[in-house]
């Protein structure tokens, strides 16, 4: 995407800024005010990290527009998986692939003793039929090119300033996370069996301005439900139909259709005890004698009752069996410590009017981070990357329009470079 770059204090980046035609779009961010490295053996902060982060803005947008070309579907990301071994090799980590189809691990041991910690980025693309209003073909509708290219600059910058380095840092690039399968085929694969974490972190993109994050600390994704309700004799298909309508009644949120539908989704998670603190998302589809039910909700414990009424309602139409699964997928749910510690750090290196905090889930999405989270405590940021005067759904991943600023990637690396020095040394 053509834009322009925040301007840097020092000489070297504002050039480097011009060279790319990415010079000055609105506040730049406090850590982009800062300049030099610092003596060798400090511990890394900002500074050191934007010196490092500057020399490799334009390598890392050319790395996001090749994988863009380049989209790979869940339990294909051979090509992808190839190019990011092949540069984190090359930044010196100990690069294991293959953990869990197409996933792999990369760890940077830092010079002096600290914490092991994590960072993942998800690495697939959007099929066809998870696209809203987009085309025919795979493409990176979610934004995965952006985290794999911002999670391999993290760990370029970190390689670069490996001497000042406390701790281990654990890069998981992880497949299929649109299918929500490739976070526990890792696990299953014991990606964490060497390292042993004792936190994760990941970011992800959102419909904010570029520049911004959005901290969840106590909230997240909800998590998702699926069930069939099935009948039986001559007039089962016409219950089915009627059943399908009367669930489908059960949904508190329907999917945003226009620009000022996102707008106010974007406005509403962010209200404390507003209209998103509980809902119900739900699609009943009658086919034949079935009834095929999927729903997500919040909070998670609601399952319990939705699941209640759903079988409430398929007695009453005389309905033969009503299957769940054992449980639901889970619902990622950020702690609350972790989530308030990067909100300070965040706004204290990138500018407290950079800095928002969701009080809500959104609704229509998921995440199966929420496994990694469940084994470990930490933090899942959303990243801005609408960029100014933009329509918001060209921010919004998963439709047609989405078409993210590239200054984001710069961003990101700035923020969780910075974050995971900082958490790895504590």
């Amino acid at each position: 995407m053509s834009s322009s770059e925040d301007h840097l204090v020092s000489r070297r980046a504002v050039l480097r800024g011009a060279a790319l035609g990415l010079a000055g779009a609105g506040l730049a961010p406090a850590w982009a005010a800062r300049a030099a490295a610092g003596p060798a053996g400090r511990p890394i902060d900002a500074d050191s990290v934007d010196a490092v982060a500057s020399r490799l803005d334009r390598e890392l947008i050319e790395l996001r527009r090749d994988l863009h070309r380049h989209p790979e579907t869940a339990g294909q990301e051979e090509r992808t998986a190839a190019v990011v071994a092949q540069r984190l090799r090359a930044a010196g980590l100990d690069v294991t692939t293959g953990v869990g189809g197409h996933g792999l691990v990369a760890v940077l041991a830092g010079a002096h003793r600290g914490r092991t910690v994590a960072y993942r980025a998800d690495m697939d693309a959007v099929p066809p039929d998870e696209q809203i209003g987009g085309g025919p073909q795979a493409a990176h509708l979610c934004g995965h090119d952006v985290h794999t290219a911002v999670g391999v600059g993290v760990a370029q910058v970190l390689a670069r300033l490996r001497r000042r380095l406390a701790g281990t840092v654990v890069f998981v690039f992880q497949p299929a996370e649109e299918a929500l399968t490739g976070a526990a085929a890792m696990l299953d694969d014991g990606v964490f069996a060497r390292t042993r974490p004792a936190e994760i972190h990941a970011l992800h993109c959102g419909p904010f301005p570029v520049g911004q994050f959005g901290v969840t600390a106590g909230f997240g994704l909800p998590g998702l439900d699926r069930g069939v309700v099935t009948f039986a004799g001559p007039d089962a298909t016409e219950r089915a139909r009627r059943l399908a309508g009367e669930i489908g009644a059960l949904g508190t949120v329907s999917p945003p259709v226009t620009p000022a539908d996102l707008e106010r989704l974007v406005a509403d998670v962010q209200i404390p005890d507003g209209p998103l603190s509980r809902f119900v998302f739900m699609q009943a589809q009658a086919s034949d004698a079935e009834v095929r039910v999927f729903y997500r909700c919040w909070p998670e414990s609601r399952h319990v009752e939705i699941r209640e009424d759903v079988r409430r309602l398929a007695r009453a139409h005389g309905a033969a069996a009503v299957i769940f699964p054992d449980a639901p997928f889970p619902a990622m749910v950020c702690p609350e410590r972790e989530g308030q510690a990067i909100k300070r750090y965040l706004e204290r290196t990138a500018g407290s009017g950079r800095v928002r905090t969701m009080r809500a889930a959104f609704p229509f999405n998921g995440e199966d981070f929420a496994l990694f989270l469940d084994r470990m405590p930490g933090t899942y940021t959303f990243l801005g990357v609408r960029a100014p005067g933009a329509a918001i759904e060209t921010g919004s991943p998963h439709f047609g329009p989405f078409d993210p600023d590239e200054r984001a990637i710069g961003h990101g690396v700035r923020a969780m470079a910075g974050w995971l020095a900082v958490r790895a040394r504590a």
